[in-house]
């Protein structure tokens, strides 16, 4: 979970009280976060003789994004302590013509999505500013996935003039005098300015290798930023900032309206017109839409079932008014005084379905004055059957000599399929749509290349290495209700000078002794057998099917040759690999 870090006497003199650390911890907890850790730090760090402040470091869930600061913590500890009641957001269009926010087709190719803002007539102090850059770097970090999802900048609105576009354009056609810096330069340039940064240079690779990076643009060709790397220093806002234009761009548009959102709730406490926003036209493909959207939206609940939920039974209005405590607007629904009328603020975009209403009356309630009590069903709990076959062959397993290896359940495309020589299209793997690294690409639907990589890691090590794994592979299937079902595979390899088929096949017989499951001479339905096969996988002719009761449940066999060099492997190999499930469903 993120934590945060504020100083104890701004914290108390919002909150408008002081408690010890014990009685502070207490309401942290009541509240639904914790109080982790209390430290004395220098006021500023630069000056010797600077005095020391407490300093208190509080864990918030990852999705309380409304907790991620100074004013939102305090914000919604009053509200909970009912000091205060939470306020209402507005989006605000102005007297005059608003600012327009033009997103250009070209973005497509980098990051598709802008949203935008303007904060007015906003009054900042040295710890107001602070907190102002703190929550973006929050906002970068957790939401924003280290600026890859989402990213945000803040300008001086008074320094540039609309309309605003967002454009993509070459890295050598952009040239601008970056945040904090005395000259301009490209985006090429910039991009080796900030390689040695280390604040930057973990955002570089986002648009290193685009072919276009984006950039906003003023009326007058001035430069606000490229995102996600690095604002202008023509529009960098101070102390002496009174309209701050906000505007963040990403590849999830959800993700930037939540970021936008954010943004505005917390820091318009700060504007005369205080809790409000102005309004931006954001203009794309044509469609203007309005920003930002400081949405509220209504969820009724039974107050039933969240009495069940619980383990509790108080009145709906008592629920509402815990709701209440919680930044939520809670009311008993009129015409069915059984369900209760919640509204979800934009600060609350954590909030999704039933289960986190229900989750927050528990909070407010209290988790300590949930009385405990027996549950009202008997049951007694046993090992699944196919986790108690797994385990109990993996201990046979060890005991004929093979040791066991744990391999990613993802893998890329190629060990799947060039590497085992299949095709990719021709394996109903599933794929990720957006996978971080080439090494993660898709669910495994096998347990080989797993066992031939451990290998390959493994390779300084005597020989014969004979390991094994029993996990679970992913196979698409679309009569399952999401489209893939999970199979629970046994893979040994034996990895010498020599194949070792019959070494593995003794393995097979083997387990079949131990299953209880008898030869089948005549290659009927009364036991296992093996059938030759050819399989592009395995050597011609080196390769069988294993039949038991008459169904296939996998194979084993020699390596092809150029399977094992695809591995970076020597040395010749044999493999075992079958289906456990069939087992189970056996009985």
């Amino acid at each position: 979970m993120p934590t945060i870090s504020v100083r104890k006497d701004l914290l108390f003199e919002q909150l408008g009280e002081d408690y010890s650390d014990a009685e502070f911890d207490e309401l942290c907890f009541n509240f639904g976060i914790e109080l982790d850790e209390v430290v004395s730090e220098k006021l500023d760090p630069a000056e010797d003789d600077s005095p020391e402040v407490i300093i208190y470091r509080i864990e918030v869930p990852a999705n309380r994004y409304d907790l991620l600061c100074l004013e939102g913590l305090s914000r919604g500890l009053q509200i909970f302590l009912k000091k205060i009641t939470a306020p209402c957001y507005r989006s605000l269009k102005p007297n005059g013509p608003l600012h327009r926010f033009i997103i250009k087709p070209e973005t497509a190719q980098v990051r598709p999505f802008a949203v935008a803002a303007v904060l007015r007539n906003i009054t900042f102090n040295k710890v107001s500013y602070k907190s102002f850059i703190d929550l973006q770097d929050k906002l970068h970090q957790n939401l924003g996935r280290r600026r890859a999802l989402v990213s945000m900048g803040t300008h001086d609105l008074d320094t540039v003039e609309g309309p605003f576009t967002y454009e993509a354009h070459p890295p050598d056609e952009i040239k601008f005098k970056p945040l904090n810096q005395k000259k301009e330069y490209t985006a090429r340039e910039m991009m080796d300015l900030y390689s040695g940064d280390s604040h930057l240079k973990s955002y570089l690779p986002i648009i290193r290798d685009k072919p276009v990076y984006p950039v906003i643009y003023d009326r007058n060709r001035v430069i606000l930023s490229m995102p996600p790397i690095v604002n202008g220093e023509h529009t960098k806002i101070t102390l002496d900032t009174k309209n701050v234009f906000l505007d963040v761009t990403g590849t999830d548009l959800n993700k930037c309206k939540i970021v936008l959102d954010t943004l505005v709730t917390m820091f318009s406490c700060y504007c005369d017109n205080q809790f409000t926003a102005e309004s931006v036209e954001v203009e794309k493909d044509g469609k203007v839409e309005l920003y930002p959207e400081l949405k509220y939206w209504d969820k009724c609940v039974d107050a039933k079932k969240i009495n069940s939920k619980i383990g509790i039974d108080i009145k709906p209005e008592a629920i509402a008014n815990l709701l209440c405590k919680m930044c939520l607007q809670a009311v008993v629904d009129d015409t069915d005084h059984k369900f209760i009328k919640v509204t979800i603020p934009p600060t609350r975009a954590d909030v999704i379905h039933e289960c986190d209403i229900i989750e927050d009356v528990a909070i407010a309630y209290g988790f300590n004055e949930i009385t405990k009590e027996f549950p009202r069903t008997n049951t007694i709990a046993q090992q699944l059957a196919i986790n108690k076959l797994s385990d109990l062959l993996r201990e046979e397993l060890a005991q004929a000599g093979y040791t066991e290896a744990l391999t990613f359940a993802l893998c890329s495309r190629d060990d799947v399929g060039v590497k085992l020589r299949k095709k990719i299209t021709e394996i109903p793997a599933v794929h990720i749509s957006n996978p971080k690294t080439v090494e993660f690409q898709i669910a495994r639907t096998t347990l080989l290349p797993g066992i031939l990589k451990t290998i390959n890691s493994n390779k300084s090590m005597p020989l014969p290495l004979k390991l094994f794994e029993i996990s679970d592979t992913v196979m698409k299937e679309s009569e399952t209700d999401v489209g893939s079902s999970n199979f629970r595979m046994l893979c040994a390899v034996n990895y010498d000078k020599t194949p070792g088929f019959e070494v593995i096949h003794g393995l097979l017989d083997r387990i079949m002794q131990l299953l209880d499951v008898p030869f089948s001479a005549n290659k009927d339905k009364t036991g296992y057998y093996i059938k030759a096969a050819d399989d592009a996988t395995y050597f011609p002719g080196r390769c069988a099917e294993v039949y038991v009761w008459g169904q296939q449940i996998g194979k084993l066999g020699v390596l092809h040759p150029e399977v094992i060099t695809a591995f970076e492997l020597n040395m010749p190999a044999a493999s075992l690999e079958i289906n456990l499930e069939y087992f189970c469903r056996r009985q």
